[in-house]
């Protein structure tokens, strides 16, 4: 074993646990313990923090399981990074590791883990060294200047990876000790509470509150609020946004619960009990939320990383890649960010020369979280042990095999390959299609994020009653239906 084998295999890592199967009280208590720290790293600010150009890409923090300004601003942005070029790499051919066996997984895993902690530090350093997040420009009385000012970015650099390192132990924590990923976890749980805020909230855009001097009942960010002082102003078209908002939102919501929900069962039989078989189910949507979540990451990634070369260049616009003018996107980056299509028929009426752009954009946006999908879940299915060969020494094992056939992995490998590359590229364009709707009609979260936690939370779900409805408490059990 060579040097670099020796490094990436023995990276700090979290233990995993002695039990093969860990009780079902324990793992929730790993998982909600993580959930909590989270929250609180949410809270605690960066020191010393000026201001941060960040703050407009909201949308793209939540996507990243981030809070700009505190210690999780990196969020899951290095995982999910290094994850995209590791699975590129391999799919390309660049990168031959075997991934049916054992060494070459364990190898997989190390080198992701290298390019998450080398993205942590990379992009703490491009963060604070680019503008994203500035120190401020006094401190008391103090100018922070010169030699002050590089010492105080390389501490916010510091702080940046302190947090960055903790998210990606407690993604391990959630994947070793927890249910499902760290990861899917971060992102439900920021969706969550920004479709809460955004739908509730009685705070105005300047995160005002009602009985504060300076509050604008015009610009209430919760909807519900909204609908309230829109009628009472007769203002009824923002009325129409708003409950059009709501119902894109549950439209989303029952047509991702719907396409989970699907699945193709392939009948099986015991090799050793004749008569005797079960129906192996393969998911319609078969790589679940991932290569929504990758998509949607890299879009987000992308737009951060040209604010600041922006900021950079000196607010000039980047060549080809376009940039921002105030809060609004142009060139290149504006078609990574669907447009709020609704908004656009009804605040424009009829007005084809505003409305035609859009829908252009529009198009262009399905495209791309389609292509996206597809290319990322036919990655997936290669290097997750999704694939035909793996699932064939799966339910081999389980001495399970095709009616009518002899107990023969070749056999049950050429049938699996009829369900799962159809399942994947039908399963990926729903998913992407899916994501693009609910972002064009500007559902709550936009759309994206709605779709990605149902997608979690229904496969939290089925994992849970599967594994552990056995285990549970009396009442987790009622309310799993079990």
């Amino acid at each position: 074993m060579g040097i670099f084998d020796n490094f990436i295999l023995n990276l700090p890592e979290v233990e995993s646990p002695k039990q093969k199967k860990q009780p079902f009280n324990d793992r929730l208590k790993w998982t909600l313990s993580v959930l909590i720290l989270f929250f609180i790293m949410g809270l605690v600010p960066l020191w010393p923090l000026g201001p941060s150009t960040l703050q407009q890409f909201q949308y793209l923090s939540i996507i990243l399981g981030a809070e700009f300004g505190s210690l999780i601003s990196l969020g899951i942005g290095p995982i999910v990074t290094g994850s995209i070029i590791l699975q590129l790499l391999q799919g390309a051919g660049m990168l031959k590791l075997d991934l049916s066996t054992h060494e070459g997984k364990r190898r997989y895993q190390g080198i992701q883990k290298l390019m998450s902690i080398l993205f942590v530090i990379f992009e703490a350093a491009i963060y604070v060294f680019m503008g994203g997040i500035s120190t401020p420009d006094k401190i008391g009385s103090t100018a922070v200047v010169g030699v002050v000012k590089t010492q105080l970015q390389l501490l916010l650099v510091f702080e940046l990876f302190l947090g960055g390192m903790i998210v990606l132990f407690m993604d391990e924590i959630v994947s070793k000790w927890g249910f499902g990923s760290g990861i899917s976890l971060f992102i439900a749980a920021g969706i969550s509470k920004a479709i809460f805020l955004q739908l509730f909230s009685f705070m105005d855009q300047n995160r005002f509150f009602p009985w504060e001097a300076g509050f604008n009942w015009e610009q209430i960010i919760g909807h519900i609020g909204r609908i309230i002082v829109s009628l009472l102003n007769a203002n009824y078209v923002e009325v129409g946004l708003s409950l059009v908002t709501i119902a894109a939102t549950v439209v989303v919501f029952l047509l991702a619960v719907y396409a989970q929900a699907m699945k193709v069962e392939i009948p099986l039989s015991f090799g050793r009990i004749r008569g005797h078989g079960i129906r192996w189910p393969l998911q319609f949507i078969y790589t679940s939320n991932i290569p929504v979540i990758l998509v949607a990451s890299l879009f987000a990634t992308l737009q951060l990383w040209v604010r600041l070369l922006q900021n950079w260049m000196g607010g000039k616009l980047i060549p080809i890649l376009g940039g921002y003018e105030g809060a609004n996107a142009v060139g290149l980056v504006s078609v990574l960010n669907g447009p709020n299509l609704v908004n656009a028929l009804l605040t424009n009426g009829g007005d084809w020369g505003q409305v035609v752009p859009v829908l252009g954009q529009s198009l262009v946006y399905i495209l791309l979280m389609v292509g996206g999908s597809v290319l990322f879940s036919l990655f997936w299915v290669q290097t997750s042990g999704l694939d035909a060969e793996s699932l064939a020494k799966q339910i081999m094992s389980s001495g399970l095999q095709v009616p009518g056939f002899r107990q023969d992995k070749r056999i049950l490998e050429r049938m699996l390959n009829r369900y799962i590359l159809p399942l994947t590229v039908m399963g990926a364009i729903t998913v992407g299609a899916l994501a693009a709707f609910a972002d064009l009609m500007g559902a709550l979260s936009r759309g994206t994020g709605i779709l990605l936690t149902v997608m979690i939370i229904y496969k939290l779900y089925e994992d849970i009653a599967r594994e552990h409805m056995l285990d549970m408490n009396p009442m987790m059990k009622k309310f799993m239906g079990k």
